[in-house]
């Protein structure tokens, strides 16, 4: 009796703690939906800022912001890959192998500030990239490159170790078990967990700050060493260095409300290929 009064607590507990949370989070996106639907409008999407940022549009910030999360997925996506196959498949399995796993989840948990001043020393100011779209782009790389690892090896040793077996038994070489038996299964895991990776780095601010974001920058970037405006630097500047609070606290909402589509989109696309790639590879 005692333990059927404890299990039913402990759910209870659990369901309330679970609720308390989406309640949360559920307030947050509606206030940011019900105040940033006003500024939404053709002109704040395509317009450049004016006035130092209080007044105009974010196009370059967009357009900033997404240069940075492709320049964070081609470096990062094929590394990050590359590493945890390796890791999985082709490394031995000792010490050395644990303490490297061990180093990249120790990474996984540094704070994004710390990836911005090691940005800032290494290709800004060592490698002569200045605070460009480059440098930027490069660190949140390095910053996102651990959680890219840890879920692609998840992913390659949730496949089952049989279909190893089969095809190396019928005289298949490490490559090709690889890439015919094992990536199509794990795939699904590796990509979803990539993407989602990249897309934090679309709301980063501290490494971008310290790389390549420009506090006010009306002109697009032309070349990948030039600065750029993003949007997670832009909400922070609307919140924090104008003393009128009020007169811009409706592009801070439409700011943070274009954001966050940006985000959940990346999240989307990850959820929709996820969801392609297990209908076309089951085991």
């Amino acid at each position: 009796m005692n333990g059927r009064i404890a299990d039913s607590v402990a759910r209870w507990l659990l369901r309330a703690v679970t609720y308390s949370i989406v309640a949360a989070i559920a307030y947050i996106l509606f206030d940011v939906v019900r105040n940033g639907l006003p500024a939404i409008n053709l002109h704040f999407l395509v317009g450049r800022p004016e006035k130092g940022g209080s007044e105009g549009g974010i196009l370059p910030a967009i357009v900033g912001t997404f240069y940075l999360v492709v320049g964070t997925g081609v470096v990062a996506l094929p590394l990050g890959m590359a590493s945890a196959i390796y890791l999985s498949e082709y490394a031995r399995q000792g010490r050395f192998t644990r303490a490297i796993r061990l180093a990249i989840i120790t990474l996984a948990g540094v704070p994004s500030i710390v990836f911005g001043l090691f940005g800032l020393g290494l290709f800004v100011l060592f490698l002569h990239f200045g605070t460009s779209v480059l440098a930027g782009s490069l660190t949140l790389a390095c910053m996102v490159l651990p959680t890219i690892i840890v879920a692609s090896e998840e992913a390659l040793r949730a496949v089952p170790q049989y279909l190893r077996e089969g095809s190396l038994a019928l005289g298949a070489g490490k490559w090709q078990t690889i890439y015919k038996n094992v990536l199509p299964y794990a795939i699904p895991g590796m990509v979803t967990g990539s993407i989602l990776g990249v897309g934090r780095a679309a709301g980063e601010t501290a490494p971008i700050l310290l790389t390549c974001a420009a506090f006010y920058l009306p002109k697009l970037p032309k070349s990948v060493f030039d600065q750029c405006m993003a949007l997670p630097y832009h909400l922070y500047v609307l919140a924090t260095q104008f003393p009128d609070a009020d007169k811009v606290r409706p592009l801070q909402y439409g700011t943070a409300l274009v954001l966050l589509a940006l985000v959940l989109g990346v999240n989307l696309g990850a959820i929709i290929l996820r969801i392609h790639f297990r209908r076309k590879y089951r085991w």
